[in-house]
């Protein structure tokens, strides 16, 4: 291609933006707000009509017509499948033709409905048997006896299969003799089992029961149930007992749900009005059940009541408690009463207890309205509360070598379920009935404790001193005292205690906890009640507590272990303690933090106390004291960053400290505001984060100078914005992140320039364009590899528009920024391929365009651009043009090396077209040599058909719109030549 001359189209800026002006008009819904769409019932009638509610939406036929609409009934399928959800599992399983496996289904649907029929406040059996599994564990040997999966009881089931079963006397003899079987021989004990083998057994007894169920061998799971319960009689290790209890219940309910479940699968009846049996539904009346179910329902009952023993009887009887709502609506009631009294006869009282805490849970299960049962057994176990202390109980505990308050501990899950079901609902009546039985037969700290965890907090608090009176005359038995102080304050700070009660409930308990000798037990109670103080009372009394607790736990570094604890107390004070002068005013505080010593810990609670400073330090501040310990504060994070630091973890401590530093404010002291900017960067020189937030920072000081002088500064005022640059341009350097420094330059430079610092502006601009050469070819953002490409064109784009208004250097050649960003760029290596070079010379074109006008698109207040320094000189004019002829002769040679190959070409064509797009843009196409040049890379771009056409159609389109203008002759004589390209 020849060498061509280029010309900048003079435009007159004021007069396009009239021109261009947008027409307004008020709009009255935010265009982000969503969209509702009202409901569309479609009902099929012999017209095929469509019946909806009278809304416009529904009115369109687009809607109507919609097929998916109409294939779907008018509802879209997630409505439909909300729905169906609702439809009886048993019944959709039915009629769906799929077989539902009894005991696979997920034991949730029971918790949902319990939770349903008990309320939200009501803590659900699952939630406390994982903290149960998990605190209740052992090192001791266990052993199970367990008949199931011997040789000689799959013997003895196949023999008894083969039995002739003539009779019906002969199939009940059959059944019995094969429990008298099962309770008499072929029993096998394992010994020296482990706790993993114990649940790995207890886990293959569920799962043998449910297989036995699903081969239809009823009496085997029956016998399994039986098998299990008969466990729970055994406390050879007894500090694993609650949580065999779970783990044995377990297969209970499991139980007791495949004979429900059977039961109700056999139970069909004929609706009124209609002659096609139906299930029975979830909720029924014993009317509806017939007869066939009511006889299999008894003879369940039957055969377990012809169980010898009684633990097994009693917990497989309750594992089918639900089975009752087969036959007379109150059987729940009388047998929760007639298994409440032989609960009665279990001799150990810990299995006793457990036996009645399962007796409630499935009662508030199946019949959560019926309550007589819950308070007798509460009483039962009351009468029988001495027996803990007898000779029988004290010579397990010293064969086990158990303590009592470990002992004692043992009976927390079952006390705590049975006392949770009498005061769920309970009045205030109920418990002073349950006080007073307390005291007047055993006046127990494990009563009252469980006592205090059960009933609402509201309750508790109302008695607070009352509590405070029994705590002290409550016999402690091996239940230590300083358990009951935690379960009051934590009711204490739930619900607030009278007024008038606040101040004595504090003193009774504090003269107490102070006592305690062991540091463990001092800072349990110390970490419920250092909440109760910040509720209700002032900073002296929650920095005597402080002042306490680093008294007892000083000494012999007990605080070491107690970090948790200690934690705990630092979170309770910063939730309510939102004023931080107060706060750091505490003579206590700042000691209590240097309890913290291990380095981890410490940076952890740092961290929490500046997460509470940047959620509740509403205004900025300047306050020293708070400056001073936020500081150490911040330091102490600082420094706990290293080379192996996660990034996630220097970005969580650079945006704390950053939102510190952003909230301090010395108002129009700016002086002082630099100051502190200088000391901070002189702390938090490590990460790059703080050094970004400090530039940005120093940068809005200089602008809220020119703010308060309103753009005309004084010699004073300059030499601060001055010193402001001098800031940025010595911290800049230190960033490792090459675009960050790229962008801050940027920024600093306009910043500087609009504060008319001129020689600042130019060094920052300088500096910027002396780094791109080490932009990386790719970066990690997100753990993605990533191209800087995009990132670079888009960096230079911003900042060319920055240099339209920056005024030469006299001391410099023409256009000295520009030339020298071009030599950079000529030298910087692009990816192989990319058009990125042409775009970056396409947008130095449209910048040189702008500065051959006469007057600028925009400028800065109080800076001369170049329009005004050279008045449209034609010298400057020249050196305009020639830049751009360099740039037009790059362009060119760049197009002919890409003629290769078929890549090549189509990379052609787009270069062509974008070349040719800026042209008739920004060129002045009444020059001959312009328009010449326009017109060979339209031919050269659709040459081989690889043009972008729906480009071209609109490249035209414009072409022919600028040719209907008054002056427009040049464009219509440029359209006159243009065809559109042909694809063969």
């Amino acid at each position: 291609m020849a060498n061509y001359e280029w010309s900048s189209r003079p435009r007159n800026y004021e007069r396009e933006r009239k021109q261009t002006a947008l027409a307004s008009e008020p709009t009255f819904e935010h265009p982000l707000k969503l969209i509702t769409v009202s409901e569309v019932k479609v009902k099929k009638s012999t017209k095929s009509s469509i019946k909806s509610k009278s809304t416009p939406l529904a009115k369109k036929p687009s809607i109507s017509a919609d097929p998916l609409s109409s294939a779907l009934d008018g509802t879209d399928p997630l409505s439909q499948l909300a729905a169906s959800s609702v439809i009886d599992p048993l019944s959709r399983a039915a009629a769906s033709g799929t077989i539902v496996k009894p005991g696979r289904k997920d034991s949730t649907d029971s918790v949902k409905s319990r939770s349903d029929s008990l309320g939200d406040t009501f803590e659900s059996w699952n939630s406390k048997k994982v903290n149960i599994l998990t605190k209740y564990t052992t090192s001791e040997k266990l052993s199970i006896t367990t008949s199931f999966l011997s040789q000689s009881d799959r013997e003895k089931v196949v023999m008894k299969s083969q039995i002739a079963q003539g009779t019906v006397t002969d199939k009940v003899k059959n059944r019995l003799e094969q429990l008298d079987d099962f309770e008499e021989g072929s029993v096998k004990e394992m010994l020296n089992l482990s706790q993993q083998d114990y649940v790995n057994r207890i886990n293959e007894l569920n799962d043998a029961l449910i297989t036995s169920w699903e081969q239809d061998q009823k009496v085997k799971a029956l016998k399994i149930a039986i098998q299990c319960s008969k466990l729970l009689a055994d406390t050879s290790v007894i500090q694993f007992y609650p949580s065999k209890f779970v783990l044995i219940t377990d297969i209970l309910d499991t139980f007791g749900k495949l004979v429900y479940d059977r039961i109700r699968r056999k139970s069909t009846y004929q609706p009124s009005g209609s002659s096609i049996p139906q299930m029975l539904p979830e909720k029924f009346t014993p009317d509806q059940v017939p007869d066939s179910a009511k006889e299999t329902c008894r003879n369940w009952f039957f055969k377990i009541a012809s169980i010898r023993e009684l633990i097994p009887r009693l917990y497989v009887e309750v594992a089918i408690m639900k089975c009752y709502g087969f036959l007379t609506t109150g059987e729940y009631s009388q047998a929760l009463l007639r298994l409440t009294n032989q609960m009665r006869g279990i001799g150990d009282p810990l299995v006793a207890i457990y036996a009645r805490g399962y007796l409630c849970r499935v009662g508030v299960a199946v019949a959560p309205d019926v309550k007589d049962h819950l308070i007798n057994n509460f009483f039962d176990f009351l009468s029988t509360y001495t027996q803990l202390q007898k000779d029988s109980v004290q010579n397990i505990l010293a064969i086990q070598r158990l303590e009592m308050v470990n002992y004692l501990s043992l009976y927390s899950p079952a006390l705590d379920w049975i006392l949770q079901c009498i005061a769920h609902k309970a009045s205030e009546e109920t418990l002073t009935e349950i006080l007073a039985k307390c005291k007047k037969q055993c006046n127990s700290a494990l009563l009252l404790n469980s006592i205090m965890s059960a009933f609402k907090p509201e309750f508790i608090s109302k008695r607070a001193l009352g509590f405070t009176e029994l705590i002290k005359e409550c016999e402690e038995a091996g239940f230590p005292k300083h358990h009951l102080y935690s379960s009051l304050g934590t009711n204490l700070v739930l619900a607030d205690p009278p007024e008038d009660q606040r101040l004595t409930v504090l003193n009774e308990v504090w003269k107490v906890v102070m006592k305690q000798k062991v540091p463990k037990e001092y800072i349990n109670c110390a970490e419920v009640w250092v909440e109760y103080p910040c509720k209700h009372f002032t900073k002296r009394e929650v920095n005597t507590i402080l002042g306490d607790i680093i008294k007892h736990m000083t000494p012999n570094r007990a605080f070491e272990d107690s970090y948790q604890q200690l934690q705990s107390v630092m979170s309770k004070v910063l939730a309510h303690m939102h004023d931080f002068s107060i706060l750091f005013a505490m003579d206590k505080f700042l000691p209590f933090l240097d309890m913290f010593q291990k380095e981890s810990v410490k940076v952890e609670v740092c961290k929490n106390i500046m997460e509470a400073f940047a959620k509740h330090q509403k205004e900025p501040t300047n306050d020293p004291v708070i400056l001073n310990a936020l500081m150490f504060i911040c330091r102490t994070m600082h420094d706990s960053v290293t080379a192996l630091t996660l990034e996630d973890e220097r970005s969580e401590i650079s945006h704390l400290i950053s939102c510190f530093i952003r909230k301090v404010s010395f108002g129009r002291d700016f002086e002082q505001q630099l100051s502190f900017y200088v000391e901070t960067r002189a702390y938090f020189s490590n990460l790059d984060d703080m050094l970004v937030t400090l530039v940005q920072c120093v940068n809005q000081l200089a602008m809220e100078t020119r703010a308060v002088v309103q753009g005309k500064h004084s010699r004073k005022t300059a030499a601060f914005v001055r010193a402001c640059a001098a800031y940025c341009f010595i911290t800049i350097p230190s960033i490792l992140n090459v675009f960050h420094r790229l962008n801050l330059y940027l920024v600093s430079g306009q910043v500087a320039f609009l504060n008319q610092a001129l020689t600042q502006g130019d060094a920052f601009l300088k500096a910027a364009i002396s780094i791109i050469p080490e932009v990386p070819r790719v970066i990690t953002i997100d753990r993605k590899t990533r191209s800087t490409e995009g990132l670079l064109i888009s960096y230079i784009q911003q900042f060319l528009s920055t240099l339209l208004i920056v005024p030469d250097h006299p001391d410099q050649v023409c256009l000295y920024l520009v030339r020298g960003l071009l030599n950079i760029l000529q030298d910087y290596t692009w990816e192989q391929g990319s058009p990125a070079k042409i775009q970056v010379y396409m947008s130095v074109l449209c910048l040189l365009t702008a500065q051959s006008q006469e007057m600028y698109a925009y400028h800065i207040p109080n800076v001369d651009s170049n329009d005004s320094l050279y008045g449209s000189d034609k010298k400057f004019l020249a050196e305009v043009n020639g830049i751009c002829n360099t740039i037009l002769g790059e362009t060119l040679d760049y197009l002919k090396t890409l003629n290769q190959s078929e890549t090549g070409l189509k990379r052609q064509a787009a270069a062509a077209l974008d070349l040719f797009h800026h042209i008739v843009v920004f060129g002045d196409i009444t020059k001959q040599p312009v328009a010449t040049l326009a017109t060979n890379l339209w031919n050269l771009a659709k040459k081989h058909g690889h043009g972008d056409t729906k480009l071209m159609v609109r490249l035209l389109d414009y072409l022919k719109r600028k040719g209907a203008e008054s002056n427009g002759k040049a464009y219509k004589e440029i359209v006159s030549k243009l065809s559109l390209q042909t694809r063969t």
